[in-house]
């Protein structure tokens, strides 16, 4: 594991637009940090039961948590009896949610895997994927987002489901910035705002107490086109929420679950 401490994105920050890159953007110095970012405990009173009912609604059990980042999901499956399996492209992080998760007392399974080729790694059949905290915005090419998703496909059971989120990144190409950070981001002396964005970038700059600054670069999704990428996988069904709810105004959400199944409703 490398003590990294600075992020380096060159002379033409802009110009980063490239999934590899996201292994040199997520220093030690940055995991660190990241979960004043998050606030555990004031995002898990906003999320609530939201996924825990998803997955318990449908019976599954056999989780895979493809983007563990510092282990809030994992932790908090694992809190609620799933048996979990946590995953992640960047070995800092894995070792930051295995920390945190200890100190919890609990014990996270963590498997080092880029989701490209996660069934090389990632072996065995799951009820359920999930793919949370704007992860998969990472990815940069169509090819790596639709091998990430034909991977996660592969690893799912026949009825399984995918749970995976984004940003609302129309609101922000369409009609700016603005973000009540009720939901996700809920460290409240951390701001988090993009820097840049155009039709393939968003550059996010966050601001910590300690007056310390970390950027992201990231791919920003627009949600139909997600949606017809998860159809083209192969999901049958796509349903989308907006911060976790069935009905809401296209611009108004923080964010966006989609959760995908492999098989048609039987009712």
């Amino acid at each position: 594991m490398s003590t990294v401490l600075k992020q380096d994105f060159g002379k033409e920050p802009l110009e980063v637009r490239d999934t590899e890159h996201y292994q040199d953007e997520y220093v030690q110095s940055f995991v660190e940090k990241w979960d004043e970012l998050i606030d555990w405990e004031a995002r898990a009173k906003s999320e609530g039961r939201f996924f825990v009912d998803i997955l318990k609604g449908r019976g599954k059990v056999k989780i895979l948590d493809v983007a563990t980042g510092t282990g809030f999901h994992s932790v908090q499956l694992l809190k609620a009896g799933f048996d979990v399996t946590s995953a992640d492209g960047n070995a800092e992080m894995l070792a930051k949610a295995f920390e945190n998760a200890r100190n919890k007392d609990l014990m996270l399974q963590t498997i080092h895997a880029d989701w490209r080729w996660l069934n090389k790694d990632v072996h065995g059949k799951y009820d359920a994927i999930v793919c949370l905290g704007n992860s998969f915005t990472h990815l940069f090419e169509e090819r790596d987002r639709r091998r990430a998703l034909a991977e996660f496909y592969a690893a799912l059971k026949y009825d399984g489901v995918l749970i995976i989120d984004q940003r609302n990144y129309d609101s922000i190409l369409d009609d700016g910035f603005s973000s009540k950070h009720t939901y996700y981001y809920c460290g409240d002396q951390v701001t988090a705002e993009p820097e840049h964005v155009d039709e393939s970038l968003a550059r996010f700059c966050y601001t910590f107490p300690d007056d310390s600054k970390y950027h992201l670069n990231m791919f920003p999704l627009r949600k139909s086109y997600m949606r017809d990428l998860l159809t083209d996988s192969g999901f049958q069904q796509v349903k989308t929420y907006g911060d976790f709810q069935e009905t809401y105004q296209e611009n108004d959400p923080d964010f966006f679950v989609h959760v995908a199944e492999k098989s048609y409703d039987n009712d």
